[in-house]
């Protein structure tokens, strides 16, 4: 039943009269009408106050649910709530000095104060991006004298960051290839199923971990991809599996390219970590190369989140490369299409850094110098967490595999009970899936880790 407000509003009997259905229904739900004479003539005026019933707003939103958190960000949220001095942010992939602080690259300060120099305007982009920008990010991801880009079958187009350029790939498969499904690695990163959700596009999932290992189940992995309908489209990570960290050999990634010219598959490949994994923008992009060189069609979303720490700068593209330039044409104005009524156009900022970082030649060299250092940065922690696990462990539990896995993450195995209690005794906030992210670890904090996990690995079922 609506509830109802009444409010002290005065009219006349004339007022009262003409309007008895609003009025005098009102009144008489109420109960709160009453008279009162003013003076002692009969003239006196009689004045009713009225209570009028007013239903009560309900939200059209009434139904809508409340979403849950997001796994990733409400880690952060909970370690800053944390006052324990020993914690540990582990959760968010994102990289951090020796002293655990937020890093700028110099390179990147140096292309903005370039920027500043120029004077360069804030005018819109062209639907596709800044030009340079495109330019850059093909030839960084596949060589400047790749015979795609040689012969002009790449169609680039800027998109925002690794998340909106796999999105607009997604609406892309949704519209032109509408009968086909994704494969998707598991596990994989937690945005991917949201990401062809939200588009439309269906999917499932093909064996990549094997927790009896902790490593890759290939044969699994192979043997899904076979069994996949035709024509699918298999999403794979260029470099640094996330969350696993663990990657496919050359000799598998061969295989894996072979299975999937048999079955008629088309490769798509996430790659937000080119240059950070190994510290080799060249070894990074091997698994993507190969495709491109045995002339698959083959869809690339990349990022600059991790390699040049652009994080809130959303810079990233979508690269698909064609058969031939009259098809990569027309793919790039499908994918402009799509994305005008997405986001109109992309930001600047974020293109214009890429571009001067990679089109000058000492910013490039000095990225390049920055990358091998912060990857080499990560490679201690992973070898200082093997060393303190291997010796602090008694039981003669084998954590090798910590240092087969590359890149900023490290699947430690634990299990979701295993994770929580890193997190309720030891104040080391992780993902549930017993991910941890070591560009957030210190050499100082890798013993006091080692003790957790151990703790949590050993105690806790």
């Amino acid at each position: 039943m609506a509830s109802l407000a009444f409010s002290s509003t005065s009219a006349s009997p004339v007022a009262l009269r003409g309007r008895p259905n609003k009025l005098a229904t009102g009144v008489a739900q109420s109960g709160a009408c009453h008279v009162s004479a003013r003076g002692s003539d009969r003239k006196a005026r009689l004045f009713i106050t009225r209570a009028v019933a007013v239903e009560k707003k309900v939200s059209r939103f009434e139904d809508v649910a409340m979403a849950p958190p997001d796994p990733i960000l409400g880690v952060s949220e909970a370690f800053r709530a944390c006052t324990n001095e020993s914690k540990l942010n582990l959760g968010v992939g994102a990289y951090r000095t020796e002293d655990l602080q937020p890093y700028v690259l110099n390179v990147v300060k140096k292309a903005e104060k370039l920027m500043l120099e120029k004077g360069e305007n804030k005018e819109y982009l062209p639907i596709e991006g800044l030009a340079a920008f495109n330019k850059a990010t093909a030839e960084l991801l596949l060589g400047a004298d790749n015979h795609s880009i040689q012969s002009q079958r790449v169609a680039t187009v800027q998109g925002l960051s690794g998340t909106g350029s796999l999105r607009l790939a997604a609406a892309f498969i949704n519209r032109y290839c509408p009968d086909s499904k994704v494969l998707i690695s598991s596990p994989t990163w937690g945005n991917h199923k949201n990401i062809f959700n939200d588009a439309g596009v269906p999917w499932s999932e093909y064996r990549y971990y094997d927790p009896k290992t902790v490593g890759l189940d290939f044969e699994g992995m192979i043997a899904d991809i076979k069994a996949a309908p035709s024509g699918s489209f298999i999403l794979l990570h260029g470099c640094a599996h996330n969350p696993t960290g663990i990657d496919p050999t050359p000799e598998q990634w061969t295989k894996i390219a072979d299975v999937l010219e048999e079955k008629g598959h088309t490769p798509f490949f996430d790659v937000a970590y080119q240059g950070f994994a190994s510290g080799s923008l060249d070894e990074d992009a091997f698994s993507v190369r190969l495709f491109v060189e045995r002339r698959f069609e083959v869809f690339v979303a990349q990022s600059y989140s991790k390699n040049l720490g652009l994080y809130s700068e959303r810079i990233g593209a979508i690269n698909v490369v064609c058969s031939s330039s009259d098809v990569a044409n027309r793919v790039k104005s499908q994918l402009k299409r799509l994305a005008q009524p997405m986001y109109s156009n992309p930001p600047v900022h974020g293109a214009r850094i890429v571009a001067n970082v990679v089109g000058d030649p000492n910013l490039f060299s000095e990225w390049k110098a920055e990358m091998e250092e912060m990857a080499g940065r990560i490679k201690n922690v992973r070898k200082r967490l093997y060393d303190n696990l291997s010796q602090k462990d008694k039981s003669g539990k084998d954590w090798s595999f910590i240092l087969r896995q590359i890149g900023m993450f490290s699947y430690t195995g634990l299990n979701t009970s295993q994770s929580e209690n890193m997190t309720n005794k030891w104040h080391v906030y992780m993902t549930k899936d017993g991910r941890i992210s070591l560009a957030g670890l210190s050499l100082a904090k890798c013993d006091y880790l080692a003790d957790a996990i151990i703790d949590s690995y050993h105690n806790v079922h």
